[in-house]
């Protein structure tokens, strides 16, 4: 395939362009470079005996405004470093400009503070910003707040409009629809796709996992034992305790009590249409297009711009009986055999990567690629 080059001419104060690819998705890498119109640069990234990242750059980059595609895929932890690796290599060799492309940032879902967890989310983008990034391209973040852990610039592109036309070229009756928020916390971004589409949507509310144990925190803990070394016995050191007096109690907290499962709204008769960001473990996804069965739905769609699809998914898809397609864009590689499972369709991005790329290189307006789509 040819492609044309679009260096900018002599006297124009545009930086030469340069796109890198890391290992993590060559076939994405080489369709969004066919877009652009450029080729690949020549970069060597390969792994050591050692398990050790090496990255050497075959030409030179000096002055230049350097793009690195790297998604995140299920080796997401070599995927991380690797991308490190590269943008301080290109930092190091006077790139003009660094640019990461990364379709799926990896983490994104560890964004939140949890009981005595961190947020991973925020670690890795001071790591990115500080290995040498300039600009971060990627899409569909977990949470759009993900966007004030960089200390660099921002864009967030949108899947909806390739998943909105796969649903308009793919599902004849698709008036028929029912959009479904596997969760509350995602009714915003459902609500969104029904209302473009014009179908109403429903929310399922309760929980599929079973109640977790509580955690031991030492409140109804046994008072200390006197510990044994030889013939002697250590002193028991008694806590500190604090006499406080108030005029009424504290009251306890109330254990959170998960309802069981219900739909709020209606499917029965109609196609449902299950949405999420990141579809990871499948099992959840299989269990919830059941209930929706039971609930009367036609047919059950599960889809997401995001489909890491880990474990044993091709396995659960295809003995499915209740699933009946999951739809994903290319973001994340798939294995050959998820690849060509006839249940999972593939929707191509690579063409709203290639256009963010050739706007910011050329200086251009990023709004067109958000008309008519929400921050949420």
């Amino acid at each position: 395939m040819s492609h044309r080059c679009r260096y900018p001419a002599m006297g124009d104060p545009r930086a030469p362009m340069v796109l890198f690819a890391g290992q993590s998705h060559p076939s994405l890498a080489e369709d969004i470079a066919g877009h652009v119109g450029v080729k690949l640069g020549d970069i060597l990234v390969h792994n050591l005996s050692s398990t050790e990242t090496e990255v050497k750059l075959q030409e030179s980059i000096r002055g230049k405004e350097v793009f690195i595609i790297q998604s995140g895929s299920k080796r997401v932890n070599n995927d991380v470093f690797e991308l490190l690796t590269m943008v301080y290599a290109c930092k190091t060799s006077s790139a003009r400009k660094i640019v990461a492309v990364i379709p799926y940032l990896p983490y994104s879902k560890q964004c939140r503070m949890r009981r005595r967890a961190c947020i991973t989310s925020k670690l890795l983008a001071k790591l990115m910003c500080n290995a040498g990034i300039n600009h971060l391209i990627t899409m569909d973040l977990h949470q759009r707040e993900i966007h004030g852990f960089f200390d660099c610039s921002v864009d967030n592109l949108r899947s909806s409009p390739f998943l909105l036309q796969y649903i308009l070229d793919n599902i004849p009756n698709y008036r028929e629809c029912v959009m479904v928020a596997k969760h509350p916390s995602s009714t915003r971004r459902v609500s969104s796709y029904a209302e473009r589409l014009r179908v109403n949507f429903a929310v399922v509310h309760g929980e599929l996992k079973e109640e977790e144990e509580r955690e031991v925190d030492g409140r109804t803990s046994p008072p200390p034992t006197p510990i044994q070394i030889g013939n002697g016995t250590l002193p028991i050191v008694a806590p500190a305790t604090f006499a406080c007096s108030f005029p009424t109690p504290i009251p306890r907290y109330q254990q959170k009590i998960k309802p069981s499962l219900s739909l709020v709204g209606s499917v029965k008769g109609k196609i449902a249409i299950m949405l999420d960001d990141i579809i990871d473990d499948i099992e959840p996804w299989c269990l919830l297009a059941g209930f929706l069965k039971e609930q009367g739905a036609q047919k059950v769609y599960a889809m997401a711009p995001h489909g890491i699809l880990s474990g044993n998914a091709l396995e659960l898809i295809n003995s499915s009986s209740s699933l009946d397609q999951v739809v994903i864009t290319n973001t994340v590689p798939l294995s050959n055999g998820l690849a060509i499972s006839p249940k999972i369709h593939v929707v191509d991005v690579s063409k709203m990567f290639a256009e963010a790329i050739r706007r910011i290189h050329n200086g251009e307006s990023m709004s067109a690629l958000f008309t008519n789509i929400t921050e949420d």
